[in-house]
């Protein structure tokens, strides 16, 4: 199942768990999250790619200044486990970010009494934008 497909299905039982909490004689109050945006506009996930483009680059320039003292094998290796560490690092970061923006929507979601948020890109109309809150939540 693509990741996409598995997103959707967790989204919908988030909503319908939400939905379950608030009460089902009672409306839900829905919180829009655009995560686009969160990722393109919150100084924290800039901090966090800075990080990841210096480490790239440190693996980059160790490994150039060690290219003329090595074998070509010898190289390969050292980009091969270069790589392994840059996605290491990356996947780090990746769940740093993760774990930053659910407890900003946690938090959001409480101060604003919010039932369910959901990924603005599987709302068709509706709901309350919390996507500035949680930025700066963030900071």
């Amino acid at each position: 199942m693509n990741r996409q497909v598995r997103m959707s299905l967790v989204l919908v039982l988030i909503f319908i768990a939400g939905l379950a909490l608030a009460g089902c004689s009672s409306q839900a109050t829905i919180g829009v999250l655009d995560v686009n945006k969160v990722m393109s506009d919150s100084p924290k996930i800039k901090q966090f790619q800075d990080q990841l483009n210096a480490k790239g680059k440190e693996l980059s320039d160790q490994l150039e200044k060690d290219k003329p003292n090595i074998s070509q094998e010898e190289f390969q290796k050292r980009q091969e486990a270069a790589y392994g560490d840059f996605l290491k690092t990356k996947q780090d970061l990746e769940s740093q970010i993760d774990a930053n923006i659910k407890q900003a929507i946690e938090e959001v979601s409480k101060e604003k009494k919010l039932g369910v948020v959901l990924y603005k890109n599987s709302v068709a109309s509706g709901g309350t934008d919390v996507t500035d809150a949680v930025i700066q939540k963030m900071q």
